[in-house]
């Protein structure tokens, strides 16, 4: 039996799980629930992504949605979402002393064009480059980003307070996949790619 599937299961993690699930992607995004962490709280759901391009992975993501009904101090409230992302990108964005700003404000635009109302954001922006040697397929050179964030859902208070949050989950979602396809570098929705920042 599945975590939304056990009548012990509260309706506001049903719902939010839902509207996490309701969410059309673009052509290049995969988007399907995963096995979630057990450990972070009582309950959890999960769902991983990868955006591809002439059948290349270039970038791949997890979102986890936590819920504890009793609240979190930390997280002001009784639903939180980590997201998780890395993409490739090419030499002259990886040496950019920005990178790391940009690539958070990939994050906080997508949850403010998508409405996703947000409190207690953090997170971390890491820029690696790799150099292969030896006899190792694939280019001698790489460089990715990688972008660890959390928030909680504005409104999801304890039962008390009356909110929850959980219906507006999906502007989340659709924030989620807007930031990774930000980082694969698609162009955005509907407009066609001039250049290809990757390289």
């Amino acid at each position: 039996m599945t975590a939304t599937q056990s009548p012990t299961t509260p309706e506001v993690f049903r719902r939010a799980v839902d509207g996490l699930s309701s969410v059309m992607t673009r052509a290049e995004i995969t988007l399907g629930p995963i096995r979630p962490p057990q450990q972070l709280a009582p309950h959890t759901y999960a769902l991983g992504a990868e955006v591809t391009s002439a059948e290349d992975v270039d970038a791949f993501g997890r979102l986890i949605l936590l819920h504890d009904p009793d609240g979190h101090e930390a997280w002001d409230g009784t639903l939180r979402l980590v997201a998780y992302v890395q993409a490739e990108v090419d030499e002259a964005l990886a040496e950019d002393a920005l990178l790391p700003e940009v690539a958070w404000s990939w994050l906080v635009d997508s949850l403010a064009e998508s409405g996703a109302a947000t409190t207690a954001v953090g997170g971390t922006v890491t820029a690696t480059s790799s150099i292969r040697f030896g006899d190792i397929a694939g280019p001698r050179r790489t460089h990715q980003v990688e972008l660890r964030a959390s928030w909680t859902v504005a409104g999801s208070g304890t039962a008390e307070d009356g909110q929850d949050g959980a219906d507006d989950l999906a502007a989340h979602a659709v924030a989620f996949c807007t930031l990774l396809a930000q980082a694969a570098g698609l162009a955005p929705a509907g407009v066609s790619e001039l250049n290809d920042r990757r390289g």
